[in-house]
């Protein structure tokens, strides 16, 4: 009787060892989106193909789902890929996806949405086509009421602990990549692209969100390469090249109720290129929200020909008049600010504007190692201009800094 219960209990731990090793190489199931229905003929519309497949490698319990877009051109009328997910999900696009021309024909706020998921990968050599071009006239809101609501090209809400990489994202309806309440999110070797004149292209745009790294990312738009607003907190951005645009901008801040801080920003080894801005922090005058803009770093930038290579504006205003001395100062706070190693050329006399509010100035602005030339000028004369700015400097500074 011994020995049979010795067998049974050997019998049984060997199962068990079984069980747990075939889990363990447990492949993907993979989901070839043209052998699940999906057309790559450019023409017909692959929404309904692409969800079915979504929801089937969402709800899929054994091991991960991996979808893969194969070479060719895949209509999307628009569409929301919605989790929670049973298991991680690797989207592979190495096709393009193709966005109705007609901004109507899109019938949400963005063309490719994706919502309450964890554990998400987006990769591949393919692109993401916005037909935007069609678009761009009708981006008229701040003079035309009765403007179209634009899509935006691909969104992310309530998404943790994924990562995007690779892909490309042409010429958007309006953003390309657009994030809230996102966390623990990695976007790597992306290229972003649209003219320099197309209004309203922001290239990443993020708020209520945190631990966001981007990195050796290439943009280039007709807005702001980069968008930081309210609530957003470790955020660390490198080896980015942006241009044309607007720069990195923070903001605009203040102009809602119940905004966020946001803090804990760092970017390093990044060129502007021909942008309106580089390093930008916007906040609107007499603003609606009291909130904290603190511990920025900003090191190792270089400016080509950028109009306003460092720029904070607290009375940020984009379609005048705005009546700054009825509505007063901006409550937005400033302060821990440090700028290290930035240099190049302005296409401007002012290359450094410090403009803060009267009310909350900005504090402990450090400057060190700052050597921006005016482009085009002999001696690289350019100028500083502060207002309401407390901190100090050391180090090479050209043009010579104006703080307290």
């Amino acid at each position: 009787m011994a020995c049979i219960s010795f067998a049974f209990k050997a019998l049984c731990f060997c199962l068990f060892f079984i069980v747990v090793a075939s889990r363990s190489t447990v492949r993907p199931k993979v989901f070839n989106v043209q052998r699940h229905g999906a057309k790559p003929d450019g023409k017909t519309d692959n929404a309904n193909a692409f969800t079915s497949i979504w929801s089937r490698a969402c709800k899929r319990i054994s091991g991960s789902s991996k979808i893969y877009v194969p070479k060719g051109t895949f209509y999307l009328g628009g569409v929301e890929f919605v989790g929670l997910c049973k298991n991680p999900i690797e989207f592979i696009i190495d096709g393009t996806l193709l966005a109705p021309a007609n901004p109507s024909d899109i019938k949400q706020d963005t063309w490719i949405n994706f919502r309450y998921i964890n554990n998400l990968s987006i990769s591949g050599s393919g692109t993401l086509d916005g037909q935007g071009k069609q678009s761009w006239p009708h981006n008229d809101c701040h003079t035309n009421p009765n403007c179209p609501k634009l899509a935006m090209t691909m969104g992310f809400a309530f998404v943790n602990n994924s990562n995007i990489k690779d892909i490309t994202s042409l010429n958007s309806k309006m953003g390309h990549f657009n994030f809230f309440s996102v966390h623990h999110f990695n976007i790597t070797g992306v290229t972003i692209t649209a003219p320099g004149d197309s209004p309203n292209t922001d290239g990443i745009k993020m708020g209520s969100c945190s631990n966001i790294q981007i990195s050796d990312t290439n943009i280039g738009t007709g807005d702001d390469c980069i968008a930081i607003l309210s609530g957003t907190t470790n955020l660390n951005i490198s080896n980015v090249n942006c241009g044309p645009g607007h720069g990195i901008s923070v903001g605009s801040l203040g102009k809602n109720k119940d905004e966020k801080d946001a803090k804990d920003l760092i970017v390093r080894d990044v060129i502007f290129n021909g942008t309106s801005d580089g390093i930008r922090i916007k906040t609107w005058e007499s603003s609606a929200s009291k909130i904290l803009v603190s511990n920025f770093v900003y090191e190792n930038i270089q400016m080509i020909d950028v109009g306003k290579p460092i720029n904070i504006d607290q009375k940020y205003c984009p379609h005048p008049p705005c009546e700054h001395e009825r509505k007063g100062e901006s409550h937005v706070q400033i302060q821990n600010l440090k700028l290290k190693n930035i240099y190049g050329t302005s296409k401007n006399k002012v290359a450094m504007n410090l403009q803060c509010s009267k009310i909350f100035p900005c504090k402990n602005v450090e400057l060190i190692d700052i050597n921006i030339k005016q482009n085009g000028v002999k001696d690289g004369s350019s100028t500083s201009v502060c207002e309401n700015v407390d901190g100090f400097a050391r180090g090479k500074m050209f043009p010579q800094h104006c703080l307290n």
